[in-house]
């Protein structure tokens, strides 16, 4: 294979905010949101320069190490080669550590970048090998996939291929994230789980995530017995006390919440005209925001728009 031309002109791509599992859907269910980091890219004559304004602009790394980088590295890879530098400015709105898919929207961005910036990039890396190579910098096709195909998705691994399907979510539904202040590591929100689960709570999750896949798309009237979780939430209590005690309270008072991710953001899944009043039943701190549901995914995006 000839090695690949790049475009002139830089490229910007718009990657949402996501949530995962969405209560009984472990490592399966994702959710895209209108929350979004924004990534403008252009293939430069020498070096690396890397700008980061909002989330993070205090703590990443501007050089090789950031997540970006190295996706757009590993997608300019299997396009054929590397540039011979790259202008990289990232405006990032998606908080990190929290829960709401900032690591898929970084790989996303790069991978979809990568591609934007590659003469011929689509026909080198189609979409099925975007989510395979996004999946496998991520280590799990989730987040990635409703980041990527937006809308409400579920995502598999198939003979160690990452395949997902994309559903339109009920228009009604409006999401409500609660953010805390203090972030959680994926790794130890994972880490809490247990090897084994009881097979009456493995039964009623199978149900659940069943029942949840009509409620987000049809019946959101659902959406309360739908989210019930058995497999991973309470596990991760001793994680993030705050959030699973918010989201029971939530839940005694007949709002769909579950842990978004592997939190320690909460997330509930309300009707139109409920979603302000929610927002303002957490307390202090936590940052309520009212989201929409997004149905792009990763988006590639005039310059000026």
């Amino acid at each position: 294979m000839a090695g690949p031309a790049f475009r002139a002109a830089a490229v910007r791509v718009r990657t949402p905010a996501t949530s995962a599992n969405l209560g009984p859907g472990f490592d399966a269910f994702g959710l895209s949101l209108g929350l979004y980091d924004d990534v403008v890219v252009r293939v430069a004559d020498s070096g690396l320069h890397v700008d980061i304004a909002g989330e993070g602009a205090e703590t990443l790394p501007r050089d090789e190490n950031h997540l970006l980088v190295r996706s757009l590295r590993t997608a300019f890879e299997l396009l054929g080669g590397q540039p011979r530098g790259l202008e990289v400015v990232c405006a990032n709105r998606i908080p990190h550590g929290r829960g709401l898919g900032s690591s898929s929207a970084a790989i996303c961005a790069g991978i979809v970048a990568a591609r934007a910036v590659t003469i011929g990039g689509d026909v080198r890396l189609d979409d099925v090998a975007l989510l395979e190579l996004a999946t496998e910098i991520e280590g799990h096709p989730d987040n990635v996939a409703a980041c990527l195909l937006g809308g409400f998705t579920v995502a598999w691994m198939d003979g160690g291929a990452a395949r997902a399907i994309r559903m339109k979510p009920a228009d009604s539904i409006v999401p409500v994230v609660f953010v805390p202040e203090s972030p959680v590591l994926t790794e130890t929100a994972r880490g809490l789980l247990p090897r084994n689960v009881p097979h009456v709570d493995a039964a009623v999750n199978a149900g659940r995530a069943a029942l949840l896949v009509e409620a987000l798309t049809r019946r959101p009237e659902l959406l309360l017995p739908a989210t019930e979780d058995r497999l991973h939430q309470d596990y991760r209590t001793p994680a993030m006390p705050q959030s699973v005690a918010l989201v029971n309270r939530l839940r005694a008072d007949g709002v769909p919440a579950v842990i978004s991710g592997a939190g320690p953001t909460v997330l509930a899944l309300v009707e139109d005209g409920a979603a302000d009043k929610v927002a303002r039943l957490a307390g202090e701190g936590w940052a309520a925001n009212r989201l929409s549901l997004d149905d792009a995914g990763t988006s590639v995006l005039p310059l000026g728009s």
